[in-house]
């Protein structure tokens, strides 16, 4: 049996899950049940049976993220619903559990999958590695498997289903951790699951200028980014960085405004699908890497892409 695991964001089941859901539905060739961990909104339910979910087991008990209390009560819902192949989101909550989860169920695990398997002659998973840089061709050999694909990797396949709902609890233990304070970005699309960013760096001059950038995000319904040098200045939030040392990404779009394109950068954005690279010298790196490249000045660029984006 195939199943996934519906990470909840605040009783919403992101794009991520529909894509781990379709991508199960493909490879299972059939219905698939999904663990959630707290109880989703009305309505959330009918987008996973879209994709091919069958059954949602809806975990309470938790009252806040913790990786080892999450592993434990996901892993006892394995093994009891049969589920021998489980595939999950790579986001940063699956690199948190799906370690763990793989040695409660002694699976073989291979994260940062970005294609459907080739099920021919065993299980074998084309995987992203050395920052998007180059790919490994894993054969998972266990019985038990876990695959953690990359979000924007795959498509989504409709595969509508008539799902059921089930809930169970889990005992309460007490974690290792204790977490006092969340704070979260409100508001904001969040870089790892956005399909458009509009990125900027030094080129920009200051961050009195970035108001031309969050414009032309918000027309383009996509989250802004930016480079490393531009954060550490604290023109930017460090949450905003992606790079080699940042937040690695990849949306369909990447719009990079006034940023070289050093390597450090470029392993974090590589694997987008489609890379527009705007610099005023045209022997920036970025322009080597780019699927399209404008040569010239931002600050006439930007105004001119702002007003094509208001007029469509």
């Amino acid at each position: 049996m195939t199943g996934i695991y519906a990470e909840n964001s605040e009783g919403i089941f992101k794009k991520s899950v529909l894509e781990a859901a379709s991508y199960a539905s493909k490879i299972q060739n059939g219905p698939v049940t999904a663990i959630c961990v707290g109880k989703p909104k009305d309505g959330e339910a009918d987008k996973l049976a879209k994709y091919g979910v069958n059954k949602l087991i809806v975990i309470e008990g938790l009252d806040f993220f913790d990786a080892q209390l999450y592993a434990n009560a996901v892993t006892k819902t394995i093994e009891n619903s049969g589920i021998k192949t489980l595939v999950i989101a790579n986001t940063y909550e699956a690199k948190s559990i799906a370690p763990r989860i793989a040695v409660g169920m002694n699976a073989s695990l291979a994260t940062n999958v970005i294609a459907y398997p080739d099920m021919s002659n065993g299980f074998t998973v084309k995987r992203g590695v050395f920052s998007g840089k180059g790919f490994a061709y894993v054969k998972l050999e266990k019985a038990n498997k876990i695959v953690a694909i990359t979000p924007n990797s795959t498509d989504l396949i409709e595969n509508n289903q008539s799902i059921s709902i089930e809930n169970t609890a889990t005992e309460q233990i007490n974690a290792s951790t204790q977490i006092l304070s969340t704070s979260k970005s409100a508001g904001k699309i969040p870089l790892t699951e956005a399909e458009v960013v509009v990125s900027a760096g030094r080129g920009m001059k200051g961050p009195e200028n970035w108001i031309m950038v969050e414009e032309l995000a918000d027309l383009l319904g996509a989250a802004t980014a930016c480079s490393k040098p531009v954060s550490d200045m604290g023109w930017r939030p460090h949450n905003e960085h992606v790079g080699q040392t940042g937040i690695t990404i990849k949306p369909n779009l990447y719009i990079a405004i006034g940023i070289s394109g050093a390597i450090q950068h470029l392993a974090g954005v590589s694997s987008s699908k489609i890379i527009v690279a705007i610099n005023k010298d045209p022997e920036a790196p970025f322009f080597k890497a780019a699927d399209y490249g404008i040569v010239g000045d931002a600050f006439e660029i930007l105004p001119q892409l702002i007003q094509a984006a208001k007029n469509r």
